[in-house]
């Protein structure tokens, strides 16, 4: 008898997004595998459960996740949800380990076992299961759409009889996956854009898309490990910092995407920067889910200053234009799952071996087995960061936001990815 594979409708009200797309039930069945999708699991992401029947899944009810061995989700499991998983259920979804352990307890207790899908090592063979690049490609793109909303003029310059309209001055805070994915939008729109990165590398990549790049000679270079950030100086936090103030004050348009994994996101952005900027300015704090990179910001919600500066901290960024995040999301993990099943006997099996499952499996048989969360040395790939490798595949400043879950990252950035 084949194996099952859930996808279940998220719980959380603000989630539109689905583990599954039609594409990816297809795929599923043409491993052996049967697909169970509970019905209206892809309604907020434009998928109707006749899509998914077509694509061959039955379409079922929660009730069917007590007996399925492969379930597939966007955000981590409930405690509810937990409990009612079989005892070594295989669960890939983004687990926002850190500081979970409660969590990681639960799941573990459960006897399942669970993969962390932001922990993806950098690697080539993974790129395609990256979800936190996908994901923080389209936080960066609605970032500026968002940006561009409340901003209400226009962000391209227009010569008219009537007059010319000057372009918007678009900064962003970060050429790591959101960032660039923000430069290449604002551009594209028409804004004048410039941007930060405390590695003098992504100045090429900044360049590439026709942005103008920031940097301060104080700081020369912060490139660390595997192509992230290092932690800055004292001395070059400040030359930073006196840099991007000095910037800010001109700029119509700020944002940041500077996130750590495990950690509170680094201030980037003081109140009196905010003081100096133009009435009528936009800035998005990306990193808002974790403390965020703005002083003023507010989780959730859409903040204008006394001096007319909106600050605008949505959540789930990427959650926000779910259709087309599912797609991405969904190829992702198809591609990990691919990767555990037997070619012959089509079914799911752990290779505890596989530099893949080594570097993402938090918990299994009865205990939490990585190492960065209390589980025995595996000597696991390091993790990546909630940002990513670039688009085109190299690697990514120090963190990056956008999957609304973790927004884990490498590294300290005076600007934040900077």
């Amino acid at each position: 008898m084949a194996q099952t594979v859930f996808v279940p409708k998220e719980s959380l009200a603000d989630e539109g997004r689905v583990a599954a797309s039609p594409d990816t039930v297809k795929r599923i069945k043409a491993l052996g595998l049967d697909v169970v999708v509970e019905t209206e699991a892809g309604r907020a992401s434009r998928i109707l459960d006749s899509d998914y029947e077509t694509a061959g899944a039955r379409i079922g009810s929660a009730s069917d996740a007590t007996s399925a061995d492969v379930i597939l989700k966007v955000r981590r499991p409930t405690t509810e949800e937990i409990a009612a998983y079989k005892q070594g259920a295989i669960v890939l979804a983004t687990m926002d380990p850190f500081g979970a352990e409660e969590a990681l307890s639960a799941m573990a207790d459960a006897g399942l076992s669970a993969f962390a899908m932001e922990l993806m090592p950098r690697i080539t063979r993974a790129q395609v299961m990256d979800v936190l690049s996908s994901q923080a490609n389209l936080a960066g793109y609605q970032a500026v759409i968002d940006a561009a909303e409340a901003y209400d003029r226009a962000l391209p310059m227009m010569m008219t009889a009537a007059g010319t309209v000057p372009a918007a001055k678009v900064f962003v805070m970060g050429a790591g996956v959101a960032g660039l994915q923000a430069i290449a939008t604002a551009k594209r729109l028409g804004g004048v854009v410039s941007a930060t990165d405390v590695r003098a590398a992504a100045g090429e990549q900044v360049a590439s898309l026709g942005g103008k790049f920031i940097m301060t000679e104080a700081l020369k270079d912060a490139s660390g490990e595997g192509g992230y950030a290092r932690e800055l100086t004292d001395d070059e936090k400040k030359a930073q910092s006196e840099l991007v103030a000095g910037h800010i004050a001109k700029q119509d348009i700020v944002i940041t995407t500077a996130l750590i994994p495990g950690r509170p996101a680094p201030k980037l952005i003081d109140a009196d920067m905010v003081a100096s900027m133009k009435p009528g300015s936009v800035i998005v704090d990306l990193a808002v889910e974790r403390g965020g990179n703005v002083e003023g910001s507010k989780a959730g919600e859409v903040v204008v200053t006394k001096n007319d500066v909106t600050i605008i901290g949505h959540l789930n960024v990427a959650g926000r234009i779910a259709a087309t995040a599912s797609q991405l999301y969904a190829k992702n993990l198809y591609a990990f799952l691919e990767t555990m099943v037997d070619g012959e006997s089509g079914s799911v099996a752990i290779d505890r071996e596989d530099e893949l499952v080594s570097a993402t499996l938090l918990t299994h048989g009865g205990k939490v087995v990585h190492e960065r969360f209390g589980g025995a040395s595996t000597e696991a790939p390091a993790a990546a960061p909630d940002d990513g490798a670039s688009p085109e595949g190299e690697a990514a400043p120090a963190v990056e936001p956008g999957t609304g879950d973790s927004d884990a990252g490498k590294g300290n950035t005076s600007e934040g990815k900077a």
